[in-house]
């Protein structure tokens, strides 16, 4: 990832470019000498205090998306709670979403402080073994505006991974925002030396989410980044009453099974529409916990037992090649 300051001029390469301090728009660019020595072009430091930093971190889970408004905060969420349903399981659920963040108001802590300690920032904890870390946190009203540049992002999630007290986790679930861009690069290459589970992705079934999530798909490969499987978020709406079911969003192409059919991606699960969890989520209620004999929280858990069987073989595949 080519790193361009904040002060950098117009059409800057990037410190990591191999055209640093040496094109035509680093003349006269205060750190073009620097540049052009090829010093910036080192490792980032930060990545091998990251590493160790998570070295207790047993499994580490991105979940991703190409669209927006598909429910990535609300599946991560669940997600992190059905993980720490189990007792003796230390669950944390980071924020990535700088400009978004949604997770405080769904985990029900909007409005909890941030302390710092001598061993770094202390998360929020939702339970005894759920621990919440989100920039909203950090803000002193939730309708404050976050107006950064790509650096200054950047900045913060390394700040994120290296400087919480995250302690001891067999989980750490990771929310990021829609896109393939600053943020994703940035956690991708933050984590790159502490063994990364893989990514969840999170699409509803109509083609104009499909063809963004696409792209995460192809993102995923390039900076190879493993899948653990497919989420198809509001697929379908089962009547609370009648208990049918009715397309609200249309699969015209196939949805998500058709696309992890052509792309050789397992299909986690399909999660029905249910007012019952956007209410929840609003509440800063855990609809596993709410309505736990709805269909969508049956599929809900099937879901993440997928993903912690994957994570299991991870961890023995681990042992086997070392």
């Amino acid at each position: 990832m080519a790193d361009v300051p904040d002060d950098a001029p117009e059409h800057c390469p990037g410190t990591t470019s191999e055209q640093a301090g040496k094109s035509a728009s680093c003349q006269g660019c205060p750190n073009q000498t620097l540049c052009a020595s090829g010093a910036t072009k080192a490792p980032d430091p930060a990545i091998a205090e990251i590493a160790e930093k998570l070295s207790t971190v047993k499994h580490k889970i991105l979940v991703l998306s190409g669209k927006g408004g598909v429910g990535k905060s609300t599946f991560s969420a669940h997600l992190a709670h059905a993980l720490a349903s189990d007792s003796t399981k230390e669950v944390a659920l980071l924020d990535v979403d700088i400009c978004g963040p949604s997770i405080p108001r769904i985990m029900g802590i909007e409005g909890e402080q941030v302390h710092q300690s001598g061993s770094g920032w202390s998360p929020v904890y939702v339970d005894d073994n759920l621990a919440v870390m989100s920039i909203g946190l950090l803000l002193s009203s939730p309708d404050d505006a976050v107006i950064w540049r790509g650096p200054k992002k950047n900045g913060m999630i390394k700040q994120f991974l290296r400087d919480v007290d995250w302690g001891d986790l067999d989980y750490l679930v990771v929310d990021t925002p829609p896109g393939t861009s600053d943020e994703h690069l940035s956690i991708v290459q933050y984590l790159s030396s502490t063994h990364v589970d893989g990514a969840i992705i999170i699409t509803t079934p109509q083609e104009v989410s499909l063809q963004d999530v696409r792209k995460e798909i192809r993102f995923c490969k390039k900076v190879k980044l493993p899948i653990i499987g497919v989420v198809e978020n509001m697929s379908g709406f089962v009547c609370p009453k009648c208990k049918n079911t009715s397309q609200i969003f249309p699969p015209t192409t196939g949805g998500a099974e058709q696309m992890c059919a052509d792309l050789n991606l397992p299909l986690l699960g399909k999660v029905p529409l249910d007012p019952r969890i956007a209410r929840s989520c609003d509440e800063g209620k855990s609809f596993l916990s709410e309505v736990p004999d709805s269909p969508a929280a049956e599929v809900y858990r099937r879901i993440v037992q997928s993903i912690q069987d994957y994570c299991s073989n991870h961890v023995t595949e681990q042992q086997s090649t070392t």
